[in-house]
């Protein structure tokens, strides 16, 4: 298990390019599957999660070249449904939630699939039944395997139908859609994710000879046919990492310039961090997080005390909940925090609170922040990383805090941000990786 050294109390200054999105690429990368065609996807982030399922597809018998650093070209012209099978292939494919994005291309294209209970961040209960109810209405069987825990799906034939998804699963919704689009006839996705990871992932399928209409809102009708071609695709930069340096510049007094930030490409989350009082300058294509002294929580009209909660896209991402939360501790005021989509994400604050915060913990999805105003300034201790974003979490607030502070476990940080230590100290932090 590896480790990060952290002296805090440090101000950064400097440019970031933000990482190509990871929750795009675990998507658009299963998405090669659906085509014996060459397709070349760039900005690709080099992180543990989109690594490992590209090994898995190597080893299924896609072909992938690599022709510069975040761009690869793949070709799903053969595939070894055998491999599916394998120890080796259940053991990998179960350790990446992502995998499970897999079963909707395979299924569509080779009428079967077999795909293991998939892991990942442990954040609470995650259903897959949004995906399994959504294929078996375009007419999948399904088989579960106890004593492997593995599902086991197949069809002569999907056939278009209506779907109204249960929950607006992003998972959920690209599993469906991928199935959909090989379909025969025509099927219509309600309540579908509207995230723009789905509408990178709609976009590149369009290209590629699909018919999805309804791109961008949760009605989606796509008119199936019979085969898909290769295309060219880019990643969208990170949001969650654009948040998440957003967070650290305002925690830091840090002077910080991101490129290739879209704000259109953002929805609410700029706006949901100048509700904490921190400033931020688009500068065309750049967004600039100037250095502040203080930065004050807003309140509602009525007085009351500022509430952020969480929800489906065009609401506020899950994913910045942990972000937005730490970097309240050093805010002038006080803020509820409502992590309403998953039970277990809020169990980081205790470390936090070690670190000398002020959090009231008041149940599994709300915690209620007293900013210190930097009056007075958190202290490093050790910690151990649960999982990606509270990791970054705990990592924003060493880099704020006084002393030496350790942060164990940081294979799981490494899963969603690319050489994050490496980035941070080329615009002035001092992180030293343990082996």
């Amino acid at each position: 298990m590896s480790s990060f050294l952290i002296q805090g109390g440090r101000r950064l200054e400097g440019r970031i390019r933000p990482q190509g999105a990871k929750n795009e690429a675990l998507q658009i990368i299963c998405a090669v599957l659906l085509s014996p065609e060459p397709i070349t996807i760039s900005n690709i982030p080099d992180i543990r999660d989109v690594n490992f399922l590209i090994s898995i597809l190597e080893d299924m018998g896609v072909g992938v070249h690599r022709p510069e650093p975040g761009t690869c070209v793949f070709r799903a012209a053969e595939i070894d449904l055998d491999y599916l099978d394998s120890p080796e292939f259940f053991l990998k494919a179960a350790s990446l939630r992502g995998s499970i994005m897999m079963l909707g291309p395979l299924l569509a294209r080779f009428g079967k699939g077999l795909i293991p209970q998939p892991g990942g961040d442990k954040i609470g209960r995650r259903r897959l039944d949004t995906h399994f109810i959504g294929l078996q209405k375009l007419g999948a069987d399904f088989h579960y395997d106890a004593d492997r825990k593995g599902f086991a799906v197949s069809s002569p034939g999907l056939r278009g139908t209506y779907i109204h998804l249960e929950e607006a699963s992003v998972t959920g919704t690209a599993n469906v859609l991928m199935a959909a689009v090989l379909a025969q006839g025509t099927t219509t996705i309600f309540n579908a994710a509207c995230e723009p990871y789905l509408v990178q992932l709609c976009r590149m399928l369009n290209r590629m000879g699909a018919r999805i209409g309804g791109v961008g809102s949760n009605l989606l009708t796509v008119e199936g046919v019979t085969s898909l071609g290769g295309t060219t695709h880019r990643m969208q930069s990170d949001m969650i990492e654009v948040g998440s340096f957003i967070g650290l510049a305002a925690m830091t007094q840090s002077d910080i310039t991101l490129s290739d930030v879209h704000a259109e490409d953002l929805g609410i989350i700029p706006e949901t961090f100048r509700k904490l009082g921190i400033q931020l300058e688009f500068q065309g294509s750049d967004l600039r997080i100037p250095p502040q002294d203080c930065y004050e929580i807003d309140t509602f009209m009525d007085g009351s005390i500022l509430t952020i909660a969480d929800a489906p896209w065009p609401g506020f991402t899950p994913d910045l909940i942990s972000i937005v939360l730490v970097t309240a501790t050093q805010a002038r005021g006080s803020v509820l925090i409502h992590q309403k989509m998953f039970e277990s994400r809020l169990f980081f604050v205790d470390k936090l609170i070690d670190m000398g915060a002020q959090i009231i913990l008041c149940d599994p999805h709300r915690a209620t922040v007293i900013g210190l105003e930097r009056k007075h300034p958190l202290k490093g201790i050790r910690m151990t990383s649960p999982d990606i974003r509270a990791g970054v979490a705990l990592l924003i607030a060493a880099l704020s805090a006084e002393g030496t502070s350790v942060i164990d476990n940081i294979e799981q940080i490494d899963r969603g941000y690319q050489y994050i230590d490496q980035r941070l100290n080329a615009i002035g932090a001092n992180i030293e990786r343990k082996i």
